[in-house]
């Protein structure tokens, strides 16, 4: 765990406890960018951009979790926000309207890799990819995915089931096609 020493010294505007605090978490960040826009130097600016946004703001660092997850937030959120802006599109929908069933069994009856399943989660639609991505690769919970995505725990919840089924229909399909 960082010491509250070394984020006072970043408060002060020390650049070597900056350099530390990068040092330590730039590896494991451009990791969870990369997940986000499978592009190296995309995923490499928006790992330093999101450096820059939490040294600007490190006096908002409260401690109530551990440093790397609030940066880790900070990272998705630029991920999002840089995607968005690609996209330049957006897809309404009453999602608060929208009624959530009971959560089925998705496993997929042939084994399937962890590469796998990472491919398949990148053919979602976007607005299931985020979810499913959030709460499986990333480990939100339903509150935490819906303060991240701008919207509602339950719209959250029905997006991470149908992204399931989605899901699960995009490996099974994929499963057929090999033979398997």
């Amino acid at each position: 765990m960082i010491g509250s020493d070394l984020v006072d010294r970043c408060i002060a505007n020390d650049r070597k406890a900056q350099m530390a605090l990068y040092k330590q978490y730039c590896e494991g960040m451009f990791c969870v960018a990369i997940r986000y826009v499978n592009r190296q130097d995309e995923a490499e600016d928006l790992v330093q951009e999101a450096f820059i946004r939490a040294f600007k703001k490190i006096e908002q660092f409260r401690g109530d979790v551990t440093f790397g997850a609030w940066l880790k937030r900070i990272v998705i959120n630029k991920c999002l926000d840089y995607l968005k802006k690609k996209k330049e599109r957006s897809i309404s929908i009453d999602e608060h309207e929208l009624q959530i069933a009971e959560e089925p069994e998705w496993t997929v009856e042939e084994p399937v890799s962890v590469e796998e399943v990472k491919k398949a989660m990148k053919s979602l639609p976007e607005k299931y990819q985020y979810v499913v991505q959030l709460y499986l690769l990333e480990g939100y919970d339903h509150k935490e995915i819906a303060e991240i995505l701008d919207l509602s725990p339950t719209a959250s919840r029905t997006r991470l089931m149908r992204g399931k089924g989605y899901l699960r229909a995009l490996l099974t399909e994929k499963k057929h096609e090999t033979g398997s």
